[in-house]
């Protein structure tokens, strides 16, 4: 009988992921003894698309991005997890990564790059890359934090993370459209966040912000060296950072 200590388990969350979901499953079979879905009650044809890779599906509440990932990972047959976007896919390097370390486990969590696609072109710079991400990891030595945005693994005593070498590809906005409204999204979330907090925002800090999110990333982080994608992936950001602390400032001011 062969080792389970050495199977991984995937685990993706989805909502209307259609689009994407197919590439990312694709690029899973040859790492994966495993995959587990957790859906947020999709509308399209996500769930058939994962049914026909004979996924796990739960569906589940979408209360906050880092509860839903531990969430999943509380639903995987074997502790070692392989977190995964579904906009998100392996490259053939870092599948060779993971098959070389699935039978010699070293250390309780493997970070890797992300190289992130904007309109189907890789973004070298505006701070996008390498863009390092820890989503391979044991479940019973570390988890996600409860984040509602930007969650990422929460680091322990001791917790030492092994860098491994290929990328993970992450098909991150098809339009210039579509990247505005995911920034509004996330604005808001850390604009409840920052009330929750009972943060004080300043009138001007919303213009401060959002100005130094543009000169970081398009100056600092050499985002003119990525062209138009790089000016406009810089506007973006620093509208939604302007819009976090506003919408925070507003709510406050009507208290």
């Amino acid at each position: 009988m062969k080792n389970t200590n050495s199977f991984i388990s995937t685990t993706i969350i989805t909502f209307n992921e259609e689009r994407n979901i197919e590439r990312c499953l694709k690029s899973l079979l040859p790492v994966s003894d495993e995959i587990i879905i957790i859906d947020s009650f999709s509308t399209d044809n996500t769930l058939e698309i994962c049914a026909r890779y004979g996924a796990k599906i739960f569906q589940h509440k979408f209360e906050g991005y880092g509860s839903q990932k531990q969430f999943a990972s509380s639903q995987a047959t074997y502790n070692h997890i392989l977190s995964i976007d579904a906009d998100e896919e392996l490259s053939p390097q870092l599948i060779s990564s993971i098959l070389a370390i699935k039978d010699n486990w070293t250390h309780d969590s493997y970070s890797f790059n992300r190289r992130n696609y904007y309109c189907n072109k890789p973004i070298r710079f505006c701070g996008w890359y390498p863009d390092r991400q820890v989503r391979l990891y044991n479940r019973l030595k570390t988890g996600w934090n409860d984040n509602q945005v930007h969650e990422f693994i929460a680091p322990t005593d001791k917790h030492v993370v092994k860098h491994i070498n290929g990328d993970l590809n992450h098909f991150t906005c098809n339009s210039i459209i579509e990247h505005q409204y995911k920034e509004e999204k996330y604005a808001r979330l850390n604009a409840d966040i920052l009330i929750n907090k009972k943060k004080r925002v300043l009138f001007f800090t919303p213009y401060l912000k959002g100005t130094f999110r543009f000169f970081k990333t398009y100056i600092l982080k050499l985002g003119l060296l990525d062209g138009y994608y790089g000016w406009m992936i810089s506007k973006t950001l620093a509208k939604s950072s302007f819009y976090k602390y506003y919408w925070a400032y507003k709510t406050h001011t009507k208290i």
